[in-house]
């Protein structure tokens, strides 16, 4: 599955692979119901419209439209501990320029 345009680079790139079942619901465009631990440990649910991946040289992140913050959000997705898609389609689009990231640290990826 591609996801051309949907996943930003920031740096040289993680070490860790994005989970597959993650991908996948991403990649279908189906809003997502998520379970998601914070760095404490405190589990939350969310529902989420998923737009693409961020990475860094540590992590991928979720990047979504959060509905429970009403707002743009990043989930580690090593902290993701259940994620279903729902029938619902997601129907925003991202832009880079939503990100507080200089430009010139930002490149487009394409994953298989």
């Amino acid at each position: 599955r591609l996801l051309a345009g949907r996943v930003l680079l920031v740096g040289s790139g993680p070490a860790t692979s994005v989970p597959a079942v993650v991908a996948d619901a991403v990649a279908a465009r189906r809003v997502l119901r998520l379970r998601y631990a914070d760095r404490c440990g405190v589990s939350s649910s969310r529902e989420v419209e998923p737009l693409g991946y961020l990475g860094n040289d540590r992590h991928w992140y979720l990047l979504a439209w959060c509905r429970l913050r009403a707002g743009l959000r990043c989930f580690r997705t090593d902290r993701i501990v259940g994620v279903e898609a729902s029938p619902e389609w997601v129907t925003r689009e991202f832009s880079p320029a939503d990100l507080d990231v200089p430009a010139e640290r930002v490149r487009r990826l394409t994953l298989v």
